[in-house]
């Protein structure tokens, strides 16, 4: 019998289990994809050019065989399943709060036709590794012994000939309601789609993986895989990447395993996606007055005076990238030297970030704030400017971002020579490093 095939953050056509489940044993397969006004109206610009663009190759991929539509899903997949007949309904499992329960509406709105989740976006699905009591982790490191301990599959041996494709001009129009996909024109800073994916990690693997741990906390250096987006949206699924990783790269495989690790602190504890997964810091005092707000404007902007967190805040308004060590650099900047609630700094990267992912988002940002799992302590506030000249050290990230400073002898220690144009700092470090650990302290 039929069935049907619902891509969702699994753009691709290799390593795609749901994929090999849904052509068993060798029915024919209505491959679909609904774009959620919900999701459209919460994603960034930069975000939905990547998902247009995947879709677009991903529908060349299966010649054409990929039916898009929009509107709620609890409408859509109903409709497109009983439109073919099928048997079932296939999916890679969405981990998420939203994703979940989405999914639990839409299985309620199939009545008696399964939805069937094979795999996930992740090495181990979120809620597989517990400890020994069956409690969840909430320490990465023993969380990381257990996960390698636990292992994963090789990659599933799927394709775009793994099925019989359903053509969608075979669906009637008004029960498909099939739209084109939106079109592109914004640049972005790489090449989008699985087939894109695959090359970058080759390259990464084949040039960049060797020097890697030495290198990666660099944001003026090439040395990082950006592979983020690709995982996002499931252009590449991290076992096939996993397979080129050995037990000489454990700086590259640890962050693979903080990705999962992430996704289960948000299975076990859904709320974290905006409340603070210790809940001993929802008494922390955080300013949200005028001039709170006026301080969050000028971060957004990169015009706080500081060099580093401008460069990374203009590198992100620029082009949805933000590297990794300046995520955490202008993170703390937010929280510890503004006082500003981390949520503020969370909605407004998920706005901006190609890669933006509700995981991986929030509970970085709890951990600069302190309050989640694995959170820095709260004694450890970055100061920005020794950041920018460990990290930075010739200042080139910095020029590159802000061409204020282009011509400065040293970025780093800023005096007379700040131009005129480039603003004062709008704070004083060492002030509010004290002014946050008072506020901390009085959570004790």
């Amino acid at each position: 019998m039929p069935t049907l095939l619902w891509f969702r953050r699994d753009l691709r056509c290799h390593d795609h289990p749901a994929l090999l489940e849904a052509a068993r044993p060798d029915g024919a397969v209505l491959a679909c994809y609904v774009l959620d006004p919900r999701l459209e109206a919460s994603a960034g610009a930069r975000r939905l050019q990547y998902l247009y663009r995947a879709l677009r190759e991903l529908s060349e991929n299966l010649d054409g065989n990929l039916l898009v539509t929009r509107g709620c899903p609890q409408e859509r997949i109903p409709a497109l399943a009983r439109a073919v007949g099928a048997a079932s309904v296939h999916i890679s499992q969405d981990c998420s709060p939203f994703g979940r329960r989405r999914d639990e509406t839409v299985q309620a709105a199939l009545g008696e036709t399964d939805l069937c989740a094979t795999g996930s976006a992740y090495l181990v699905s979120p809620g597989r590794i517990t400890k020994s009591d069956g409690t969840p982790y909430q320490v990465f490191t023993p969380f990381f012994r257990a996960w390698r301990r636990q292992g994963w599959r090789a990659p599933a041996d799927s394709g775009p000939g793994s099925a019989r494709w359903i053509a969608p001009v075979q669906i009637p129009a008004g029960i498909g309601d099939q739209v084109e996909i939106p079109s592109t024109t914004m640049d972005l800073t790489f090449g989008v789609g699985e087939s894109a994916a695959r090359l970058q990690w080759r390259e990464f693997v084949e040039e960049g993986l060797a020097g890697y741990p030495a290198r990666r906390d660099r944001p003026d250096l090439d040395a990082t895989s950006r592979m983020s987006a690709h995982l996002k949206f499931g252009t590449i699924h991290p076992r096939t990447m996993a397979v080129d990783l050995d037990s000489g790269n454990d700086a590259y495989l640890r962050e693979l395993a903080f990705r999962d690790f992430y996704a289960a602190v948000l299975h076990h504890w859904p709320d974290s996606a905006w409340q603070n997964w210790n809940h001993d810091f929802d008494a922390i005092e955080v300013d949200d007055d005028k001039s709170a707000r006026r301080a969050f404007e000028a971060w957004k902007a990169g015009r706080t005076g500081f060099p580093i967190v401008d460069a990374g805040m203009r590198q992100l308004s620029a082009t949805g990238f933000l590297h990794n060590r300046v995520r955490m650099i202008v993170a703390s900047f937010l929280v510890k030297d503004l006082h500003l609630p981390w949520q503020w700094g969370a909605r407004w990267f998920l706005e901006q970030l190609i890669d933006g992912d509700m995981a991986n988002n929030q509970h970085g940002w709890q951990w600069a704030a302190g309050c989640g799992t694995d959170a820095a302590p709260y004694f450890r506030v970055f100061n920005p400017d020794l950041q920018g000249a460990k990290f930075d050290p010739d200042g080139a990230y910095i020029r590159r971002w802000v061409p204020e400073l282009a011509d400065v002898a040293d970025v780093h220690k800023l005096g007379s020579d700040r131009p005129l144009s480039y603003p004062e700092p709008i704070a004083d470090h060492a002030e509010e490093r004290l002014e946050a650990l008072r506020r901390y302290r009085r959570l004790g």
